[in-house]
């Protein structure tokens, strides 16, 4: 059985070692006392109950009285001891795997299932918490507490410590079958937890679908699937633990009926008293507790080196987003920049394939421009994004701001400097002006609600029942999705980054909505040099300069008007879109003709009419 797991942790066990000593030793206190009582009531037998002297019970009794309080008062004192060492060391293992997930690129978080990392986060240090606390000091104590006990048995009579040793061979080897047959169905099991996790995880937030396309009989059958694949393998688990549980309590019963045949035979022939005899059956009876505790603390230690060997294994994973040098700074002077922004020969391909998503592609935009990205699903649009602020690295060339690698930027002054919006918006469990104020830590009410009138935020906003104090739910779902995209945009544009990467952000709104919220950016947001993904033709239109992106490598740049003559691939991309937007235009101007009189207040937001605890409303048309 390899330890390796568990002795990486002794940088953090070293700090509080001494306190941990403290536990070591009352928990061995606590175990191991108990064996000066059968000694003690030997001693009653062959002394003051033999020679009928009753007043030399007073002294032996008040010894008993004695190790009793002591054994009460020393495992009271561990567990008062170990439970803040241990919840300590909890909390700092939790804080580093935070910490490294954060700091990991998102291609390898795409390649975790989310309920793996979520089992290691919590069932896995909880049961290492647990171990610390309880497994390892008592697996430490329970070796000591039967050798002493077995010398005491020699001491006594050496034919008792022969027939103890006896039984311990037999012990070991099912111990040894035991180990190798529980660490394997332990690894399935908590691998089954991550599983299971994953499967639950998904069903939540695909409930909408499941129920929209009748598909909850299938995602219970599939949960009951993993169930019962986890069932096995607890039952497989107890199946193993119950055989050696078995064997760890057979043994010793031996070992105590081996101890009474001879004693008693010994007594006859009168070799040894009645006295010892007692004391012997006494201290293979105080053994039998640890070492039927051995077969629980093993399967434990077994479990805990397994949930270690998955924590390392989230903790191992290569720091691929790195500063070059230097610490980070806190508050970056971003003012500096101008805002040039230039793709240099930019190669790309994810970690499990060799084919390139990007090939040898070179763009430029200039301080303050804004470029629209146009391509068809799969060219690469959104990979090429995620470049910018470094939420995955290029496999060769390099992205440049005023001609420096952004690798050679501090990964924090970076992500001060860009500011991103995506397609799919997140939103935290929290309050409108929390998830606004994140993209702008300790911006006041007043810049939150310009960046709320810039994304046509306000108005829905202060419908909402509390206004900035509303609670949006877990990522936001009690809002339509017009309306989490407008609160993910002004999060991205609230601190006026001096480079923002906007993937689609706006799809979910309609295109007067949309067109409002690009001029008023422009006008805003002047500085700002943006990269913006497109689908509708109005918001290619908008843009300063259009890149059109096949297989990887820009194939065509220039205006929306420039493009619209010279590239056929412009006009295949552009022409449902021009179609899907004068129909949603002439869909709005109906809609107007028919809206309340001025000054009239409607219940809903006059753009997608939804209110808090609404869907996505039809009339916030997707994506064209």
């Amino acid at each position: 059985m390899s330890v390796r797991p568990l002795l990486r942790f002794w940088p953090d066990l070293r700090s509080r070692i001494g306190i941990y000593a403290v536990v070591l030793v009352l928990t061995l206190l606590a175990n191991g006392i108990q064996l000066v009582v059968p000694v003690i009531t030997g001693y009653i037998i062959d002394g003051p109950i033999t020679d009928g002297d009753l007043s030399g019970l007073w002294l032996p009794v008040l010894g008993v009285l004695a190790i009793g309080i002591a054994e009460a008062v020393a495992m009271w004192a561990r567990r008062m001891i170990v439970a803040p060492v241990v919840s300590a060391w909890e909390i700092r293992w939790r804080a580093r795997l935070f910490d490294r997930l954060q700091y990991t690129s998102v291609a390898i978080h795409d390649s975790w299932e989310s309920g793996q990392l979520l089992s290691r986060a919590t069932n896995d240090l909880s049961q290492l918490r647990r171990f610390f606390a309880f497994g390892l000091p008592f697996l430490l104590a329970t070796p000591v507490v039967l050798l002493v006990g077995t010398i005491m048995l020699f001491a006594l009579q050496p034919v008792f410590g022969i027939i103890v040793i006896a039984m311990a061979v037999p012990t070991i080897v099912s111990a040894a079958m035991f180990e190798r047959r529980y660490r394997e169905a332990s690894r399935l099991s908590q691998d089954t937890v991550g599983e299971i996790t994953t499967d639950v995880e998904e069903s939540i937030q695909g409930i909408r679908i499941l129920k929209s396309f009748g598909r909850s009989p299938w995602a219970a059958e599939r949960f009951a699937l993993l169930s019962r694949r986890f069932q096995g393998l607890e039952v497989r688990k107890a199946k193993l633990d119950s055989w050696f549980w078995a064997v760890l309590i057979l043994l010793p019963t031996l070992g105590q009926a081996g101890i009474v045949g001879v004693g008693t035979w010994g007594v006859v022939q009168g070799w040894t008293t009645i006295g010892t005899v007692v004391a012997g059956v006494t201290i293979s009876m105080v053994l039998r507790m640890p070492i039927e505790m051995l077969g629980f603390l093993l399967a434990d230690a077994l479990m805990s080196i397994t949930a270690a060997g998955r924590y390392w294994e989230v903790i191992d994973i290569r720091h691929d987003i790195t500063d070059s040098g230097g610490g980070i700074d806190d508050d970056p002077d971003v003012g500096r920049y101008r805002g040039e922004l230039t793709f240099d020969d930019v190669s790309f391909h994810f970690s499990d394939t060799d084919r390139l998503t990007l090939e040898h592609l070179d763009l430029h935009v200039a301080p303050g421009q804004t470029l629209a990205l146009v391509g068809s699903t799969g060219s690469g649009k959104t990979t090429l994004a995620s470049l910018v602020p470094r939420l995955q690295d290029v496999t060769s060339g390099a992205v440049r701001i005023d001609g420096t690698d952004i690798r050679d930027l501090p990964v924090n002054e970076l992500r001060h400097l860009v500011s991103v919006s995506f397609e799919d918006p997140i939103l935290f469990s929290a309050s409108v002006r929390d998830n606004v104020v994140m993209g702008s830590p300790g911006a006041d009410d007043d810049a939150v609600r310009q960046a709320l009138e810039i994304t046509a935020a306000a108005d829905f906003v202060s419908r909402l029942p509390e206004g900035l104090d509303t609670q949006v739910g877990e990522q936001g779902l009690s809002l339509s999705g017009g309306q989490r995209q407008r609160l993910a945009l002004a999060r991205a544009v609230i601190g006026k980054p001096r480079i923002l990467v906007l993937d689609d952000p706006l799809s979910a709104v309609d295109v007067d909505t949309e067109d409002r919220v690009q001029q008023a950016l422009r006008e805003i947001l002047p500085d700002s040099t943006t990269l913006i993904i497109a689908h509708r033709p109005s918001t290619a239109a908008l843009a300063d300069v259009v890149a059109v992106l096949d297989s990887g490598r820009i194939v065509a740049q220039g205006t929306h008007e420039e493009l619209l003559e010279t590239s056929d691939l412009y006009r295949e991309l552009m022409g449902a879109g021009m179609q899907a937007t004068a129909s949603a235009r002439g869909t709005g101007a109906t809609a107007s003709a028919g809206r309340c009189p001025a000054g009239a207040d409607l219940p809903g937001d006059s753009l997608d009419g939804d209110s808090l605890g609404g869907g996505s409303d039809s009339r916030e048309g997707g994506r064209a």
